[in-house]
């Protein structure tokens, strides 16, 4: 079965309840999707510059007991070599992302996220885009 890494765009959509994302996550089903460790901190790092730090840190907990976490230590490698690739084209990717799609790319998954055009530029990733815009 295929699985998914969500990245924090389609997780913070997830949380806020926005665009079905739960009809999809069901239909896919949820055991196959993932994070990586870097959208937790990113998620994290959201939820203590928002307005409502203590609600959204709670949303956050509870999203991260339910959904498969990866660690991107495995993806380190592939991680550097596409850095530097993207380096030398003149084209890089924010690090966060980088590792994001690196891991993707070690594990084998999907990357879901609403950035389809920025995580294009890294060689042979598989995306997805589960926003539906009305």
């Amino acid at each position: 079965m295929q699985k998914y890494l969500l990245d924090t765009n389609t997780c913070i959509f997830y949380i806020r309840g926005k665009y079905r994302l739960n009809e999809k996550f069901k239909a896919v089903g949820f055991e196959y999707c993932y994070i990586s460790e870097i959208t937790l901190a990113e998620l994290k790092y959201g939820a203590e510059c928002s307005d409502r730090v203590a609600e959204n840190k709670q949303l956050i907990d509870e999203f991260a007991k339910e959904i498969n976490i990866l660690p991107v230590f495995d993806s380190f490698d592939v991680y550097a070599k596409e850095k530097a690739r993207l380096r030398r084209n003149g084209n890089l990717v924010d690090d966060f992302d980088l590792l994001i799609a690196s891991s993707a790319l070690f594990h084998r998954m999907v990357l879901v996220t609403d950035n389809v055009k920025h995580f294009a530029r890294i060689n042979s990733i598989q995306i997805e885009n589960w926003i539906e815009r009305e």
